[in-house]
């Protein structure tokens, strides 16, 4: 349906997180390109550039170039990538997150300074230099979309730093939904059960918490991949364009 009739008819957005096609930030890519959407696509350093262009000419992405969050530099080119690309921008997805995953067992008092310190730039601070950057191209409004999880609002085995990370974001979307609301830029975030995929391969025991979710969870079920991106579908699209500040959870 890209570039055709859809929920996403005519809008374009840079998705920043796709690391593989088992990434969460891919299923909302895929859902968005389905819906007639036109997207752009990010990497960071070269080990995934050769994972993410293949992705990229699946979905009919344009890539948007390297992208370290820790870099303004590297900010500064993505954005001006996707203004060249495009003039302007309807949609953004944020799915960046990192920890030592050496911190993401045992005790969360063990945390270490630097950890702490690297946790919180990349996983949260990162969002919001984004979406100042968003901002200057979303001149109709738009939609940001991040990602969250339920170890943000109550204690998970082993989320620990990430844990409180989590948390930082989600305090975010509600600062930065009242800052760029007069502009009509909706912010929202998605609480996604737990899926298997790169970045949760590095939390402690991750096997016996997709279970205990599967065994807890009202669905009796884990949540995938396809749902997750249709629920991005609703929050990047006109569907909810009086929504904003609201974290929505995807959990079965």
């Amino acid at each position: 349906m890209a570039g055709g009739q859809g929920l996403m008819a005519g809008k374009r957005g840079l998705i920043l997180g796709v690391a593989n096609n088992r990434s969460i930030a891919y299923g909302i890519a895929k859902a968005c390109v389905d819906h007639g959407a036109e997207i752009a696509l990010t990497y960071q350093g070269e080990a995934f550039k050769k994972r993410v262009e293949p992705l990229a000419a699946e979905l009919g992405a344009f890539v948007a170039g390297h992208c370290d969050v820790t870099d303004p530099a590297s900010l500064d080119e993505v954005f001006a990538n996707v203004a060249k690309h495009w003039g302007k921008l309807d949609f953004l997805v944020h799915a960046i997150a990192f920890s030592d995953k050496d911190e993401l067992t045992g005790r969360y008092v063990e945390t270490s300074r630097d950890n702490f310190l690297r946790t919180m730039d990349i996983s949260v601070y990162s969002f919001t230099t984004i979406a100042k950057r968003a901002e200057a191209l979303m001149t109709d409004g738009g939609s940001l979309l991040t990602l969250t999880y339920y170890g943000a609002e109550k204690v998970m085995p082993h989320y620990n730093v990430m844990g409180v990370a989590k948390a930082a974001l989600e305090a975010s979307v509600r600062y930065l939904a009242v800052d760029l609301g007069a502009k009509k830029i909706r912010v929202n975030a998605i609480s996604a059960g737990p899926i298997k995929t790169l970045a949760a391969s590095g939390i402690g025991d991750f096997r016996y918490i997709l279970k205990w979710n599967e065994y807890n969870s009202p669905l009796k079920q884990t949540v995938t991949q396809e749902e997750v991106g249709d629920s991005g579908v609703y929050f990047l699209s006109d569907l909810s364009r009086g929504v904003t500040g609201e974290v929505h959870h995807v959990d079965s």
